[in-house]
């Protein structure tokens, strides 16, 4: 009993971490939720795949074994018990009871055995009687099938168990243990996954995903193992018809539900279902839950901006999700990797002092990834977001998952237009221009001054265009790290003011000339929505050093393509457990509400005179024993007092 009860609080701690802790993952998103340390602490303990860990799987099995010994010995004993009346009770036993009372009526006792019968009888016992020559015993029992609660309890744990083992993996983790069975932990398709890392189509029990865009067919799953995974054969295809999401007003999912079409070689029509979200599809065993929902490959128009150069060309970029593009650059050849779409982000923002659901609208994702395999991420908005009254392209950045996006805000102009800005970060760009400028302000300084002398003004030019090209390259950071390395350490802060005097005057004048040639009259000066774009437009280019593009991404169409997550499953044990479930409701009911009570008469004669000896027991529910035991001592009472 102790290792029993020892096995089930064992096996409910494990199941409350099974429901907490998401089980199945790839072990990258746990190293992410936890962290390295509490990542290989749960990963010894096996608490990523509880349910199919081997201590899991030992705990059942003994629990099975020591609940089976358990039934085997006391069930006989148990049933005997529901039939065995005891009518060999002894008269000073039914005087220690609790609950008795002796009369001595003035009846013979044939009588007095035939109204105690009847008495019991009224109030649902069934009754006994046995002559002993000397005396008659009266043994009167119900709820008898309490004991039939004890059994069915401990056979719902079994069952349950059984079931739990059935579904439990275990050819799956002898395969992977004896290793037969190999992980695949490269991220590859399933046509390159080796066949030693595929699964048997008749595999008893597993639970897998897998993704299904629009329009396309898939007859296998993938099973999450350890840190990579293995490819389960299904024995029928599933073809993804249509995909719908329905959203509320703020744009966030409300439901979503896949149109498939099942195509099973072994029957001769297709079945046609619709799955949803808690209204799975089941068919020959398997269940199909509709899990999640992604992109499938959103075919993408993009447009390139180049940030690092005079040249304003843009380069156009046809491409789908999922799709890899070698592109050529200034910082060496990458490779371009478009990773997902999201149609709709919502964000909370504070608009007119109160926060507020935005919709953003649609966003791509993609990599940059170099000769030596880094990778940058990129989260890129389609439109202009309106920030503080402004529109801003922004362009999230990240060197891992683990990290949050870091956002480049490029201002857009009112009519959200990028061109203004990329045009200003080109000039900069552009030593040429910017030595043009240089000269310009130099020679009007001088003028002023009625100072001239060439070689100073030459060397004053060329520390403008050094100091712009510091800029465009790196940022206030790279030109404070000049001054840092450059300049004694008592005069940097006075340097460093200078130059920031000269960088605002060239980059200032840069700036002026944009809107000149944009048409924009400036003889009176800027106007509050021109220097507010200025100070934008100098700061998202003073925060392109950590930037890390060449370029930026500009998606300017779209057809989106959606995708089902599917969760396919095998448990052939679910219907045992099943099974165990209803004998544990029967058993739980039949133990609490169904009282076993027993109650005895002792009749003989005694000095002449008729004596009764009454007494009762019951196995739990003494209160209520106690009231029925009284109302029937009453009734007895009244009915030898009448006689």
């Amino acid at each position: 009993m102790n290792l029993a009860i020892t096995l089930l609080a064992a096996t409910a701690i494990a199941s409350i971490i099974g429901t907490v802790l998401k089980q199945d993952q790839a072990y990258q998103n746990y190293v992410i939720q936890f962290g390295p340390f509490w990542f290989n602490v749960f990963k010894t303990m096996g608490l990523y795949d509880v349910y199919a860990s081997w201590w899991f799987l030992a705990i059942l099995t003994f629990l099975v074994a020591s609940t089976s010994v358990c039934i085997y010995r006391n069930t006989p004993n148990m049933l005997r018990d529901m039939r065995n009346f005891r009518m060999g009770v002894k008269f000073k036993s039914l005087r220690a009871f609790h609950f008795n009372r002796q009369w001595e009526p003035d009846t013979d006792p044939e009588t007095a055995v035939a109204m105690v019968s009847s008495a019991a009888r009224a109030y649902g016992y069934r009754t006994r009687q046995k002559d002993h020559g000397d005396h008659v015993v009266v043994a009167a029992m119900k709820g008898s099938l309490n004991r039939l609660g004890y059994i069915f309890t401990h056979v719902a744990i079994v069952v349950i168990c059984v079931g739990a083992l059935v579904n439990g993996h275990i050819p799956l983790k002898l395969r992977a243990l004896t290793g037969s069975l190999k992980i695949e932990t490269k991220d590859v398709p399933a046509s390159q996954v080796p066949k030693s890392s595929w699964l048997s189509v008749h595999n008893p029990s597993f639970r897998g995903s897998v993704t299904v865009p629009e329009g396309s067919s898939v007859n296998l799953c993938f099973l999450q193992l350890k840190d990579g995974f293995v490819v389960q054969p299904l024995p029928f295809t599933i073809d993804l018809k249509d995909f719908r999401i329905q959203h509320y007003a703020t744009g966030q999912p409300k439901s979503f539900e896949s149109d498939v079409v099942i195509h099973d070689p072994k029957t001769d029509k297709p079945v046609k279902a619709t799955i949803a979200v808690n209204h799975p599809l089941t068919y020959k065993g398997y269940t199909i839950y509709q899990a999640s929902f992604s992109d499938g490959g959103t075919h993408e128009d993009l447009k390139a901006w180049p940030l690092d150069s005079a040249d304003l060309t843009t380069h156009e970029v046809k491409s789908a999700v999922f799709d890899k593009v070698p592109v050529q650059t200034s910082k060496g050849p990458l490779t371009l990797e478009l990773t997902n779409f999201r149609m709709y982000n919502i964000n909370r923002v504070k608009r007119d002092g109160k926060e507020k659901f935005v919709n953003f609208g649609p966003s791509f994702t993609f990599k940059l990834r170099n000769a030596e395999g880094e990778a940058k991420e990129y989260n890129n908005y389609m439109a202009p977001v309106e920030q503080d009254g402004r529109l801003f392209y922004l362009s999230g950045v990240r060197s891992s998952e683990a990290e949050p996006y870091r956002y480049l805000h490029i201002p857009a102009t009112p009519d959200g237009g990028i061109k203004r800005f990329m045009q200003f970060n080109a000039w900069i760009h552009d030593p040429a221009r910017v030595r043009k400028v240089a000269e310009h302000t130099t020679q009007e300084t001088f003028s002023q001054a009625k100072f001239k002398n060439e070689q100073m003004a030459r060397q004053i030019v060329d520390t403008m265009g050094r100091l712009v090209s510091v800029f465009g390259q790196g940022g206030f950071a790279a030109v404070a790290k000049l001054v840092n390395e450059r300049v004694p350490k008592d005069r940097r802060q006075k340097v460093m003011d200078a130059y920031m005097k000269v960088l605002q005057n060239v980059l200032g004048s840069l700036y002026v000339d944009l809107l000149r040639h944009d048409g924009v009259d400036v003889s009176n000066g800027l106007s509050q929505q021109n220097a507010q774009f200025y100070d934008d437009a100098i700061n998202a280019i003073a925060a392109m050093g950590q930037y890390g593009a060449p370029f930026f991404l500009q998606m300017t169409n779209f057809k989106q393509v959606q995708a089902s997550g599917l969760q396919i499953s095998r448990a052939p044990g679910q219907n045992v457990v099943f099974v165990g479930f209803v004998l544990l409701i029967v058993g739980v009911f039949l133990m609490i509400y169904v009282a076993h009570r027993r109650l005895w008469f002792w009749v003989d004669k005694s000095e002449g005179r008729t004596r009764v000896l009454f007494a009762g027991t019951g196995n739990r529910n003494q209160r209520d024993f106690e009231l029925e035991f009284n109302k029937l001592r009453d009734a007895l009472d009244s009915r030898f007092r009448s006689d």
